[in-house]
């Protein structure tokens, strides 16, 4: 199948109005897509099924779900390397909007200061108005500026249209393996990774690992954790640990998800006390902003490593399942020819209120660089 034709079907689906998923994972070159057949509406809720899931912030909203089983499967190499002609970024708020955020943060801080919780991720939406609502030429645009990121373009009539373009894995689970992202702090690039973390990034980091491993340790036999590292996502640097585990027998992926979702990355810690007041304080409904999408169970097929000792296993090709889930940052909401962008940041004990309202600001330019006006 040509780039062209790949777009053109997917086009139609949108003006259709009938349910599709189209996404590359990081450092890929493979752009997937799933076209469910019908406009029904699938959910998952044990996390059994085969499918794409798109899951909300709130864990007690349903998780949606493209399944296989309905859906065409089509694939195609990306090609486009083309200059990306994008609109001027506006780095002018609203007051109004800047003030809110700035005495909500202060609210996040003095609630930890009150020993309510360590940490809580407090977050705003930006609407900017868009002339060109075609998501697909949006998403080419991400494809483009982001090649290590998961991008991705997510529609259901009954439920909306997102894209993205998240740096940050959930979890990815082969088999019994599987691996965890823990992502926190920020600060803009200028050209290196060899920058100064301060206490606040270090401490949000550590709080984020910390919770992944001790609450898995139920679920596991064995956790790995490497050591932390700066990287690097669209403009922005972040730092990373990677934790690496095998589950027990059976596992049950609905309680290994529900031990993580949503993380301190994107909530806080304790996680309830912070869930409560972000839905009781940020005014606004995040909706699938900080929830999470990905393969759910699709079936890969891996071979026996060779050599000589081992030719005759070659014939042997080996079916696992598969999942592969990202945390949905760095997205947005299209809606009656506007863009929802959706942007947040971890508070602790020693944000500065103004120095938050700072860093999403800069995070709305990842997005909005792929808008078209």
């Amino acid at each position: 199948m040509t780039l062209e034709a790949f777009f053109n079907r997917i086009e139609t689906h949108y003006h259709n109005e009938i349910p599709f998923v189209v996404y590359r994972k990081p450092n890929e070159d493979v752009v997937k897509a799933l076209l469910q057949e019908t406009n029904d509406l699938h959910f998952t809720k044990n996390f059994t099924e085969k499918g794409f899931v798109f899951s909300p912030f709130d864990d007690s909203d349903d998780s949606v779900l493209i399944p296989i089983e309905a859906s065409e499967a089509i694939s195609v190499s990306n090609v486009m390397q083309s200059a990306v002609e994008t609109s001027h970024i506006d780095k002018n708020t609203d007051e109004n909007t800047k003030n809110h955020h700035i005495n909500l943060v202060k609210k996040g801080v003095d609630a930890i200061n009150n020993n309510e919780f360590e940490k809580v991720v407090l977050s705003r939406m930006e609407t900017i108005n868009v002339s060109e609502s075609n998501p697909i030429s949006i998403f080419k645009n991400l494809l483009n500026l982001y090649p290590s990121a998961f991008v991705y373009c997510w529609y259901h009539p009954k439920v909306g249209l997102w894209l993205g373009a998240t740096p940050e894995t959930l979890i990815k689970i082969e088999g019994k393996q599987f691996s965890i992202m823990a992502l926190a702090g920020t600060q803009d690039y200028k050209g290196t990774l060899d920058v100064i973390w301060q206490d606040k990034e270090k401490e949000e980091q550590h709080i984020v690992t910390d919770f992944i491993t001790e609450n898995l340790k139920p679920l596991v036999e064995k956790i790995n954790t490497s050591q932390t590292e700066t990287v690097k996502a669209g403009n922005l640097l972040h730092l990373k640990t990677m934790i690496s585990a095998r589950l027990k027998s059976n596992p049950n992926l609905k309680d290994v998800v529900s031990v993580l979702h949503p993380t301190p990355a994107v909530c806080g810690f304790p996680k309830l006390n912070a869930k409560q007041f972000i839905l009781k304080n940020e005014d606004y409904n995040r909706e699938f902003y900080t929830g999470f999408l990905g393969e759910l169970n699709f079936e890969t097929i891996t071979s026996p490593r060779s050599g000589k000792r081992n030719i005759e296993n070659r014939a042997y090709a080996i079916t696992k399942k598969s999942t592969q889930l990202y945390v949905n940052l760095r997205c947005m909401q299209i809606k009656n020819h506007q863009a929802l962008i959706y942007v947040g940041g971890g508070i602790t004990k020693s944000s500065d209120a103004v120095s938050e309202w700072e860093e999403t600001v800069t995070k709305t330019h990842t997005i909005k660089k792929a808008l078209i006006n």
